[in-house]
């Protein structure tokens, strides 16, 4: 009874049914009707969750659009988490591509002019000073996760400024779907320091700061106290850096990673499950880590991550850092990432080795000789006919991983690249790509989605409490991830689990995770007799709560 008090915080009638995380709509039972005051408010006969939920489908599946989708699935959000969770749950496969990529890339473009009601924390250099003052406004105390922008380059798409809220409140509902963090806890933030979009600051309906942005020690400033107040009023969240430009993600992970708990995940998410790819389909190319010369296409946060966690993995194999360095190169805007450039941006530097430059990604392919290439540039189509050609001359299997988001900006085709390596390609994508028939025979693509790693992680440093987010933490991951793909998945040429496995992989990735955070001494929680079950116990169930 005294948790039921607690959960409905003495809400009755109208305002049990507007908040979206005590709404049962026409599942309120007749015995919770008469207690909580809703004789009346709602239709008379109940509908249990599943009819409920067939209704919603019904109703979704005749939108005619994905952004129309998108707006129905957010829209359900708010006024009814239980429903939207267990519907979202249920259908991940057909669903999370219209809540996350590549839906909401369109969605974060359109964001001001599809808006409906505000989620999440918008923090603006007006509020410099009095940080911890609108921190709170937000009306949950025990917020365990938070995913924070400043909006500066959303996927692949740019400078999207305080539009870009559509990803921290789509990758904590990822967080809830798939590992099970209690929405209550979840805490979406963006940090409006202005655009320079010009189109945005055009628009009449823009909602952001219509000022271009901040830099120098007036956003530093703002960042510290904000991560400094966070951390102080949340002090058991992890906070989750996302989509930041290059030069500030780079230097505020650097900056704060060991003064808070904190990570970035384009820098290392997305390595680790580049990472776990990468060892996946080594079971199908045989040899081993330290056999493989890897050529990224993009230089930015993505790519210099994965490189740094190869290298991390190498080290663990035995190779000395120099020897493992020379496993990894880069092909940015300006060609093959080389000692002799003057232009590189000092993330660059530890990746440029001594070799003659190369302005053509297909001859740094016939220069390097690589076994795998990794796209994570964000530019469509950089993967050439040439270049996967002569990945697939170089390699009896290519490894081709096309990893930028949204799905146009891919720097090639799931089709593309099976048909241009014969069939061979080893791919995996960062967005989702139909099943490919080749020649008589079905290739199911990969998807390299961050969202087989960061939610595992997260769950993990909240179940234990960990005081940090490691390096160690994002390659177990990977480790784990990659274990998890069956046989049956390699045979398809899918180097990651079946989507809609993805609770039971969050579960393993976490419980790996809490593991390594008590043995190495960064877990607040003492260490339970059943680490495995503790994490179980921590995972929210879409159920509708019992209020009688």
């Amino acid at each position: 009874m005294n948790d039921e008090n607690d959960l409905l915080g003495g809400k009755r009638g109208i305002d049990v049914i507007h908040d979206p995380l005590l709404n049962k709509g026409t599942a309120f039972t007749e015995e919770e009707r008469e207690r909580l005051g809703l004789r009346g408010l709602l239709p008379p006969r109940m509908h249990d969750q599943q009819l409920q939920k067939e209704r919603v489908l019904e109703n979704l599946r005749r939108k005619t659009s994905d952004l129309e989708k998108y707006i129905y699935m957010v829209s359900l959000q708010e006024r009814n988490e239980h429903l939207f969770y267990r519907v979202l749950v249920d259908n991940l496969e057909e669903l999370m591509p219209i809540v996350y990529t590549p839906t909401v890339g369109l969605a974060c473009q359109r964001y001001a002019h599809i808006f409906r009601r505000p989620r999440g924390l918008y923090v603006s250099q007006a509020d410099r000073g009095r940080v911890a003052e609108v921190l709170r406004n937000w009306p949950q105390r025990d917020v365990r996760v938070m995913v924070i922008t400043d909006g500066e380059r959303i996927l692949g798409l740019g400078d999207l400024g305080a539009n870009g809220m559509g990803i921290p409140v789509g990758k904590l509902s990822l967080y809830t779907a798939c590992a099970g963090i209690h929405p209550r806890q979840c805490l979406p933030v963006t940090i409006d320091v202005g655009t320079n979009n010009r189109s945005l600051l055009d628009d009449p309906l823009y909602f952001g700061l219509q000022r271009e942005r901040l830099r120098g020690e007036d956003y530093e400033a703002l960042i510290d106290e904000f991560l400094r107040s966070a951390a102080q009023l949340f002090p058991r969240a992890v906070l989750q850096l996302e989509d930041f430009g290059n030069a500030n993600a780079f230097r505020l992970l650097t900056q704060y990673r060991d003064s808070f708990c904190l990570f970035d995940d384009d820098i290392q998410g997305t390595a680790a499950v580049a990472l776990a790819g990468l060892y996946s389909a080594l079971r199908i190319t045989g040899g081993t880590l330290a056999d493989q010369r890897v050529l990224f296409m993009g230089a930015g946060e993505a790519g210099i991550g994965t490189g740094e966690l190869i290298i991390h993995a190498l080290r663990a194999e035995g190779l000395a850092e120099r020897e493992a360095r020379q496993r990894c190169w880069f092909f940015d805007s300006h060609g093959l990432v080389v000692a002799e450039r003057t232009d590189l941006s000092p993330h660059k530097l530890p990746f440029a080795h001594a070799h003659p430059p190369a302005a053509d990604f297909a001859a740094a392919i016939e220069a390097l000789q690589p076994t795998a290439i990794i796209g994570v540039s964000g530019q469509a189509g950089a993967f050439s006919q040439e270049s996967v050609r002569a990945m697939a001359r170089i390699n009896r299997r290519p490894i081709v991983f096309a990893l930028s988001n949204p799905t146009e900006k891919a720097e090639c085709t799931a089709e593309q690249a099976y048909a241009w390596s014969e069939g061979r390609a080893i791919f995996a994508s960062g967005s989702p790509f139909a099943p490919v028939d080749y020649q008589g025979q079905r290739y199911v693509p990969g998807q390299g989605n961050n969202v087989y790693i960061f939610p595992g992680v997260g769950l993990g440093v909240v179940a234990s409490a960990a005081r940090a987010v490691t390096d160690e933490m994002f390659f177990t991951s990977a480790r784990t991830l990659a274990s998890l793909v069956s046989e049956s998945d390699l045979a398809q040429g899918r180097v990651y689990p079946e989507l809609p496995r993805i609770r039971e992989v969050s579960t393993h990735i976490a419980i790996a995770i809490a593991e390594l955070a008590y043995d190495q001494g960064l877990a607040r929680n003492p260490r339970p007799g059943d680490i495995a079950a503790d994490v179980r116990a921590c995972i929210f169930e879409p159920n509708y709560p019992r209020f009688a």
